[in-house]
């Protein structure tokens, strides 16, 4: 029985794959962070603070609109074409991004458009290799095992994105440049190691449907599923409302007043959080009450959220900052996981990119919101508004959807592999 079920880890195109996700996803949230930095130095030579906040909001946006205009083609390309080659093209887009930014930062050429046109860029590539990703790692696993992949790939994915600021933010305050080349190679491992990775099962074909018919069976799937629709739509939410992470070279310096080596430590915080969070997973998996404990690891984030943005103390600023990352750790993993045990291999690529379009709209377009109400409140009105805001949906969201309150497990249902659509024949 372990011969036929091995641990995802004893998979060598797994590591392969997880190894990937995870250089990739610290690379690109690091450059993330210091791109916001940029923008935020470079605004505060000719604008106040309100001005430079709405500008570091837009950051944001830009990588917000070529994805949401990209999503409905994407999954389709990641249910269609092989899931190794759109993640292996869209990396070495990002390999040379940052190196020309690498190059830009020690040249001192850099400018505002070309830090924007950088985002641009970035929301490109994160378009097409997130529902690739997504759809990739049950392809390279035994089905008994598939519950263990999913987990040990979302946890990659969250440590990624949340310790990717951490180690931006302080490599930056080491030296701009020590940054962007770690950034740089990340990604350069990245990369490489999906090479490592054979052929691998495509999704079964659909022979009666157009790809725009394709394309709506993925908004369909997720509307029809109300778990999915409901662990889709409050992280959507929260995350929309309660992100704080474009205000916190604002926070750095005009708040708190620490400068770029305190902004380290401010961007390390929930990296920190999410670390522990992993740890803790990986000797106490959860099995029990997923959907009731990821309601309430919503509430303890928007509550930590709310104690950073009230906070003129560094150290109790800090210590916020862990337990948002601690709290977001576990709700991100008991979301991915429903997700995609909820969701037929034929349908993964469809709906892990409308997953990706709300993540998406969450982060960047959060960063935007979160960037216009610190210029009509204030940084600190607007982080303690959008956590009270957060709170309020989850007491929502778990009236509207007792199908949250209801999972008790990862388990899937046993016809998910049925629920598959009009056309698809299974090998």
């Amino acid at each position: 029985m372990a011969d036929a079920a091995p641990h995802p880890f004893r998979i060598p195109a797994f590591r392969a794959y997880w190894a990937s996700r995870l250089a990739g996803t610290i690379a690109t949230s690091a450059q993330g962070i210091i791109i916001g930095w940029q923008v935020y130095g470079l605004a505060r030579e000719t604008h106040d603070v309100k001005a430079s906040a709405f500008l570091l909001g837009l950051i944001g946006l830009v990588q917000f609109v070529p994805l949401f205009l990209l999503t409905p083609v994407v999954g389709l390309v990641a249910d269609t074409l092989d899931r190794r080659w759109i993640v292996r093209g869209t990396t070495a887009l990002l390999v040379a991004n940052a190196a020309v930014l690498g190059v830009l930062t020690m040249t001192d050429a850099l400018t505002l458009p070309f830090l924007f046109g950088a985002a641009v860029l970035v929301g490109v590539a994160r378009a097409f290799s997130g529902p690739a990703y997504s759809a990739l790692a049950p392809n390279l696993v035994p089905r008994e095992v598939l519950p263990t992949a999913i987990a040990v790939s979302s946890v990659a994915w969250q440590v990624g994105a949340i310790a990717g600021p951490s180690l931006g933010g302080v490599l930056f305050a080491i030296h701009p440049q020590v940054a962007y080349a770690a950034i740089t190679a990340l990604l350069a491992l990245a990369l490489g190691v999906m090479f490592l990775i054979g052929p691998v099962p495509q999704p079964p074909a659909q022979t009666d449907r157009q790809p725009l018919q394709r394309i709506a069976d993925g908004f369909a799937y997720v509307r029809r599923n109300r778990l999915v629709l409901a662990t889709i739509t409050l992280d959507l939410f929260v995350v929309l409302l309660a992100g704080a992470t474009a205000l916190l070279p604002i926070y750095a310096r005009d708040v708190l007043h620490v400068g770029a080596t305190g902004f380290g430590f401010l961007a390390a915080g929930m990296g920190v959080g999410a670390a522990a969070g992993s740890v803790w997973f990986s000797i106490w998996p959860m099995k029990r009450d997923v959907g009731r404990k990821m309601l309430w690891s919503v509430f303890v984030f928007a509550g930590a959220i709310i104690v950073f943005g009230v906070s003129t103390s560094f150290p109790l600023s800090l210590a916020a900052l862990v337990v948002a990352g601690a709290s977001d750790m576990v709700s991100v993993y008991i979301r991915i996981s429903l997700i995609q045990l909820h969701t037929p291999d034929a349908m993964r690529g469809r709906v892990s990119a409308v997953s990706q379009l709300t993540i998406s709209a969450s982060n960047e377009l959060g960063e935007a919101e979160t960037g216009l109400m610190a210029s009509l409140l204030g940084p600190v009105g607007a982080v303690v508004f959008g956590g009270v805001a957060a709170i309020a949906v989850t007491l929502l969201w778990s009236r509207l959807f007792p199908e949250l309150l209801a999972a008790t497990s990862f388990d899937p249902p046993q016809t998910i592999d049925a629920e598959i659509p009009h056309g698809v024949t299974q090998p």
